[in-house]
């Protein structure tokens, strides 16, 4: 069986790849300059070889939709190890706002976002309001004279919200509304004095997760997007593609090579640690899953640009990449086992990581609530009692 592209594909393989060859590393061998990311990401958008979805007078590519093109860039970019233009709430705002925004805040904002000048962060959760989100109390009223918003209260488990320069934010706006209206989306600067960022440190030592104070912080009227009391419509847009991006193809199939990489230094019973047969079991049993998990998601991802009914594996790919990538931490976990003292930064990242993929299964909305999706709207089960959903939700939150 073939599984390649065929030659027309081929061909703009080594087309791309001979620009990133070009372009990546740069110069300076600065790796992690800002500069030198924006030069590379803005280089590929004019290559037509960078957000492709996003139309050109908003800073994007504007490319037609072509799953196999889209899938030979992301193979090159990870294989050069080369800036891939996701940055993680920039991935969420912008399709948000193409989709809800006023044409004013798609022009402000969406190109900025797209070259990481504008970073973003997501302020959903907080103290109160994890998995139950519209029991939030966050509040947002207008100023006297009507032009800015002024909002009070505090956000937790906010990602990389101490390297961002603004936040899309849920607020209540209508404190008499019922749970799930009455809630209004807006588009905050988090560089202003009635802002307060406090990092939260994991027990990886690492401080993604911050908590966010909002002390009569302000925000212009027009920076609400969708309209006033009805942001839980727009959040749908924003959490679908959260659930997406978690379940894109990049990281799995990155981590898959990094731990064959592991399997092949670690040493067990005087050999590499990939020629024990339990571990190359598992190895092989690992590889095949992420294999079914590609094709499948080629196969959803094209159901879905023809607009051809029968697609289910979207609802199920979060949770199935999440299971995943937990056996892959696992595999190097038992591999590495308690060899502490030889280890180095790379053996250790991976207990970090083992430890991160156990959040895996609360991010971007819990396992157990997946399942209950896939029970109901795919499988077409009976929806729990009330009474057993709240306890469910209580333990999620919990």
């Amino acid at each position: 069986m073939d599984l390649g592209f065929g030659p027309e594909y081929d061909a703009f393989r080594a087309e791309v790849r001979a620009f990133i060859a070009s372009h990546w590393p740069p110069e300076d061998g600065d790796l992690k300059s800002h500069a030198n990311e924006r030069a590379f990401i803005v280089a590929a958008i004019e290559q037509g070889y960078m957000h492709r979805s996003i139309p050109r007078a908003y800073g994007g590519s504007e490319q037609p939709y072509d799953i196999a093109r889209a899938e030979i860039i992301r193979e090159e970019l990870t294989r050069a190890r080369a800036p891939s233009g996701r940055i993680p709430g920039n991935g969420l705002v912008v399709p948000t706002l193409l989709e809800w925004g006023t044409e004013e805040q798609k022009q402000r904002f969406i190109s900025p976002t797209l070259t990481g000048d504008i970073v973003w962060c997501q302020g959903f959760s907080e103290p109160g309001a994890g998995s139950d989100l519209a029991s939030l109390r966050t509040r947002a009223e207008l100023s006297p004279d009507g032009t800015k918003w002024i909002i009070n209260g505090s956000k937790i488990w906010t990602s990389h919200a101490h390297k961002s320069t603004h936040i899309f934010c849920l607020v209540r706006t209508e404190p008499g509304a019922p749970k799930h209206a009455g809630i209004s989306y807006l588009l905050i600067d988090l560089r202003q004095p009635g802002v307060t960022i406090r990092p939260l440190v994991q027990m990886t030592r690492q401080k993604e997760f911050n908590e966010v104070f909002f002390d009569n912080a302000e925000t212009p009227v027009d920076m609400l997007v969708g309209e006033r009391g009805k942001g839980w419509n727009v959040t749908r847009s924003t959490l679908k593609h959260e659930r997406s991006g978690i379940s894109a193809m990049t990281w799995p199939l990155s981590m898959f090579r990094d731990l064959v990489k592991l399997l092949k230094e670690v040493e067990r019973d005087g050999q590499p640690a990939i020629k024990d047969l339990r571990i190359r079991e598992e190895l092989a049993a690992i590889e095949g899953e992420l294999m079914s998990l590609v094709y499948s998601t080629y196969r959803s991802t094209s159901l879905d640009i023809h607009n051809q009914p029968g697609d289910t594996f979207s609802t199920m790919r979060k949770l199935y990449m999440t299971d995943l990538a937990g056996r892959m931490a696992k595999l190097a976990r038992d591999a590495v086992e308690d060899d502490f003292a030889d280890m180095g930064g790379a053996r250790l990242k991976w207990i970090e990581r083992f430890m991160i993929s156990l959040s895996m299964s609360i991010a971007g909305g819990t396992s157990n609530i997946q399942r209950n999706i896939i029970a109901e709207r795919v499988l077409g089960l009976p929806r729990e009692r009330t009474s057993e959903r709240a306890a469910n939700s209580q333990g999620a939150a919990a």
